[in-house]
Order: structure tokens, then C-alpha cells, then sequence
């Protein structure tokens, strides 16, 4: 994307996308400054496969999804420093990104953990003013580097976003209303029409087929046929090309159609024990994400499987309605159990376990009517679990085998994690001072 020549007026109101860079590897250096500069990979569950880069490690020719094994001697030849997936530190980084956007904006919408929709009022001279102040604080307080795209709609500014990292005299900030129609309409020329926001390699082909090839031959086709032809999801693709604003911003993020917690396991294991202690954590966890959004569940899946990659896979999945909706962690871990338990065969190792909530009710929405004896809901147990682990962490109390530290073998292996410096008090960061 070239530097803008020809600006014209903004509207009032601006759609801007502040998108954190190679944000896990970002989130590895707040804490460890002797990373910055260097190529950095982060690795999935159990060390496995390479998920995020530093843009160090796409120059040295490191692939995403690389095995880790496989790759590791020329990782280490080539000065790549490894990291083991630290979840919890990515989560908390993301919180506080999501709090301080909150500070310059009167709507936000949180589209994945490093991006953010957000409103920017006033002119287009404002709007880039409060999105270099933004670029600036977030390096300052929170140490992550941020790009950020404006446009009318939120197409256009996904597409501003990557100008503002592909165009150095940007300066990380890219407003599409700062070149005139005819530039505008030279960069949809060269970008893939599979590139554009909504779009997706399989409609891609679609189009091609079509003729349409790039980002401005589908805002110059017609938003009806594209309609009768592929649905109102394309048709608003087209519109917000065209600078319509067909994606209403959401204010609040909007809650979660299902609760999933599910891993691989280091270790393989076969007992009937090690299984109800797995059902036991990943039921707490789920029924406190229950409450952290205020809902209810109607019902519950669990599975358990064996590797796929060895002979004789086997996996057993089993569903359960409630007779009324519930985030009580006991009534979760006991309908699992009880239902996934008699399907469980000690002779096979089993490699994944999951827990999965759904058909949710709001929870201030819901009364129940028992005239049989105590809810289960009264006895609190949750919201006691959750006030406990919000001061002295996730582990420290727990049903069960749930509230204790270490001694499991199958937990997921993460031999390279850096410290969780923002949520443990015996993790934080030490300043040494010479």
C-alpha cells in the first residue's frame, strides 16, 4: 500500500481495528527483553507444532505448523528461541489491552485475542490522532506493539490494517479516507479477492470462476446478483467494500454459544481415576467461565478418545440435559462421571479428554421452582471456587483431585514456559539493578 495522495473528507465517525503484532511472541518479551530482536516461535499443546512467529522467525524460514521435533536442530542453528504455550499470561495481556482500548473509545468489539474493533468519533485528522496515542500507550503501559486500520466499514479497515504493516511511512496508523477514490480503487486492484475479510479460499474460487479476481472487481459487482447468487453474508461483503457499514458494532462481546475444554494429554492414561480427575478440573473450569458470563447450561457433552495414529482408535462421547440449567461445578463433574464413566476401558490409553456446555439461559433470567429440597445452585459452591482462585490461583482449591498442585501425569507438557508474571505472585518478574 503506497502513501496517500489525494485525502478527502472523513466521516464522523470511523470504524478502527487495532490489531496486536505476532502478539504471542509480543507477550513473551514484556517480561524477558532480551527476546526483542530475536526469532521467536511459540508451540502448541504439548510443545508440538509451531503457532505463532515472531516476524525474526518468518525471515529465517521457521513454518507456521512446523513440527517442533522435526524442526528444532535448524531452529537452533539459526538462533530460534522456543516457547511453550503460556495461555494464561496471553489471556491476562489480552485483558488489559481490552481495558485500556475502553479508554479511548465509547464502543468496542473484541473479535479475537489480538483484535479489537473500536469506534473513533470525529474527523479523520482526530481520528488518526487518537490512533497513534492509542499505538503509543499500548507500547508504554502494556509493552505491546499494535497496528491499527480505519475505515467506513469493518471490511475496509481489515484492509487498512494491512497497510498500516506492509507501508513503514504510515507509521503503524493506515486511514483509508487519506487517499482519494482513484488510489483507493489502485490498492482493491492488487489485493486477492480470497484476502478480503469474509470472503475465504472456497468462495474465492467461486468468484474466480466468476471473473471477479480481486477486492475492487467484487465492490464493482453488483450487491444484488451477489445476493441471489451466494447469499446476504456476500452481499454485505460487497457493501462494506463499497464504504457501507453493514457490521453494526457490538459494544458488548457477545456471549459464547459453547464452553469447550479439551487437550491433549502428555502422558496416555488408562485408569478410571486419572479420567474422573481430568472430568473433575475441566468441569470447575468450564462452570467458572459459566459464571464469568452469567449463564446457565441446559446440557453437557464429554468424550475421550485414543490416538488416531495408532491402530484400534477408539473414542467414546456421551450428552446429558439437565433437569434444569446449572453452573453448580458438583452437579457438572457428577453428570460426566456418571454418564462417560461406564463407557471408559482400562485396556486402552487414552490421549484426549473434553467437556463441552451448551444451550445456554442467562442466569439472572432464570427462576426455579424447587419444591423438593434445597437447589443445588444455593449452596454456592462456585462462586465460593472462584473467589478462592481469583486471590490465591486457579489451583489452590478445587473439587476433588481438582484443587491440587502437580502429580499429574497427564497434564499437558510444556517444558519452555516462561513465567506467568502477571497472575502469580511467586512468578513475577525480578529487575535486578547493577
Amino acid at each position: 500500500m503506497s502513501e496517500p495522495s489525494q485525502p478527502h473528507d472523513a466521516p464522523q465517525s470511523a470504524i478502527a481495528i487495532v490489531d496486536a503484532n505476532n502478539f504471542y511472541a509480543s507477550c513473551e518479551r514484556i517480561f524477558d527483553p532480551s527476546l526483542e530482536g530475536k526469532p521467536i516461535v511459540v508451540l502448541s499443546n504439548n510443545d508440538g507444532c509451531v503457532i505463532a512467529r515472531s516476524e525474526e522467525a518468518k525471515a529465517a524460514g521457521i513454518p507456521m505448523g512446523a513440527p517442533w521435533q522435526a524442526i528444532a536442530p535448524e531452529a537452533a542453528m539459526k538462533g530460534v528461541v522456543a516457547r511453550s504455550s503460556n495461555y494464561e499470561l496471553y489471556g491476562d495481556i489480552n485483558a488489559r489491552t481490552i481495558e485500556l482500548l475502553g479508554r479511548y473509545t465509547p464502543s468496542q468489539e473484541v473479535y479475537s485475542i489480538d483484535e479489537s474493533f473500536i469506534r473513533l468519533p470525529g474527523s479523520r485528522a482526530e481520528a488518526l490522532a487518537v490512533a497513534r496515542e492509542i499505538r503509543v500507550a499500548m507500547r508504554k503501559l502494556i509493552g505491546i506493539p499494535v497496528s491499527i486500520g480505519i475505515a467506513p466499514s469493518k471490511t475496509l479497515a481489515k484492509l487498512a490494517n494491512r497497510g498500516s504493516k506492509s507501508e513503514p511511512s504510515l507509521g503503524g496508523v493506515c486511514h483509508l479516507d487519506s487517499y482519494g477514490r482513484e488510489q483507493l480503487s489502485g490498492i482493491l486492484g492488487t489485493i486477492d479477492v480470497g484476502d478480503v475479510w469474509g470472503v475465504g479460499r472456497k468462495m474465492a474460487a467461486k468468484y474466480v470462476g466468476l471473473g471477479i479476481r480481486t477486492a475492487l472487481d467484487l465492490r464493482e459487482s453488483s450487491p444484488t446478483a451477489i445476493r441471489r447468487r451466494y447469499g446476504v453474508v456476500q452481499e454485505r461483503v460487497v457493501q462494506e467494500l463499497r464504504g457501507v457499514d453493514c457490521l453494526p458494532m457490538d459494544e458488548v462481546p457477545s456471549e459464547r454459544e459453547q464452553i469447550q475444554f479439551s487437550r491433549s494429554f502428555a502422558v496416555p492414561i488408562s485408569t478410571v481415576q486419572e479420567l474422573e480427575e481430568v472430568l473433575s478440573v475441566y468441569t470447575q473450569r468450564a462452570s467458572a467461565r459459566l459464571r464469568s458470563q452469567g449463564s446457565l447450561a441446559r446440557a453437557m457433552s464429554c468424550y475421550a478418545a485414543t490416538s488416531p495414529f495408532r491402530e484400534g482408535h477408539e473414542s467414546h462421547a456421551v450428552s446429558v440435559a439437565f433437569p434444569e440449567p446449572t453452573d453448580d461445578p458438583v452437579v457438572l463433574f457428577r453428570a460426566a462421571a456418571t454418564a462417560l464413566g461406564p463407557q471408559l476401558r482400562s485396556d486402552l490409553k487414552y490421549v484426549r479428554v473434553g467437556v463441552s456446555l451448551f444451550e445456554f439461559v442467562a442466569r439472572d433470567s432464570y427462576a426455579a421452582l424447587d419444591i423438593f429440597g434445597e437447589r443445588s445452585e444455593d449452596r454456592r459452591v462456585g462462586e465460593a471456587l472462584d473467589a478462592v482462585a481469583a486471590k490465591f490461583g486457579q489451583e489452590s482449591l478445587g473439587l476433588g483431585i481438582a484443587g491440587l498442585r502437580g502429580g499429574r501425569s497427564w497434564t499437558m507438557r510444556r517444558e519452555m514456559i516462561s513465567p506467568r508474571a502477571t497472575t502469580h505472585w511467586d512468578e513475577l518478574a525480578v529487575v535486578k539493578a547493577e
